[in-house]
């Protein structure tokens, strides 16, 4: 449960709707994540507020494709 109380703390964002978003994919999705799919949340979370806003309401295409599955999730929170 360390995991998913740090990654509970990094989802703490600036942005509100970024925060909505992220504590609603925590509590639905974070669980089922495999190794590959939490590396790929945790690349994610070091983006900045804005580029992962961005990527989330799709303004912002990402280039790494292996972080799509993890986006998508993201998208449908």
């Amino acid at each position: 449960m360390k995991a998913l109380e740090r990654a509970r703390w990094r989802c703490r964002r600036g942005m509100l709707e970024l925060d909505i978003v992220l504590q609603r994919f925590l509590d639905r999705d974070y669980l089922q994540l495999n190794n590959q799919q939490l590396e790929q949340f945790e690349r994610l979370l070091d983006l900045p507020d804005n580029d992962l806003w961005d990527l989330i309401t799709g303004r912002q295409v990402a280039t790494d494709s292996r972080l799509l599955i993890v986006l998508n999730l993201l998208q449908k929170s």
